[in-house]
């Protein structure tokens, strides 16, 4: 599931993760919220949360990142700013470790009970 957060800074868009991510429910939630950020005139700041019930991407919400990333993502790179990473999952950290290089902008990852400080590093 993927859940749009709330009560952000101007300017913090942010989603939760949680148990299984759909394809139907990435092209439905985060998809459009993150073509709008691209399309506007701000800088995107981008904070999404793994939280411990996450299970899983399943196949058709790779396919939708991966289109995204192809398609209208890559050509406003200039538009990211920042990313916050939130998690405790290690395969994650890997994950950012590893491919985090090809990510717009600044990122950087946060365990789950310093949420309130990515906000913070986001809106500065």
């Amino acid at each position: 599931m993927i859940e749009r957060l709330t009560d952000l800074p101007d300017g913090v868009v942010g989603f939760r993760f949680s148990g299984a991510v759909s394809g139907d429910e990435y092209s439905e939630v985060l998809s459009p919220a993150l073509q709008e950020l691209v399309r506007g005139e701000g800088k995107v700041r981008l904070l999404v949360v793994i939280d411990g019930g996450f299970d899983r991407f399943e196949a058709g919400a790779m396919w939708e990142d991966l289109k995204f990333g192809l398609g209208s993502g890559l050509t406003h790179l200039s538009k990211w700013e920042r990313t916050a990473l939130v998690s405790d999952a290690d395969w994650a950290r890997h994950a950012v470790g590893l491919l985090g290089w090809m990510m717009p902008g600044e990122l950087r990852v946060f365990p789950l009970a310093e949420q309130a400080d990515a906000v913070v590093w986001l809106a500065g």
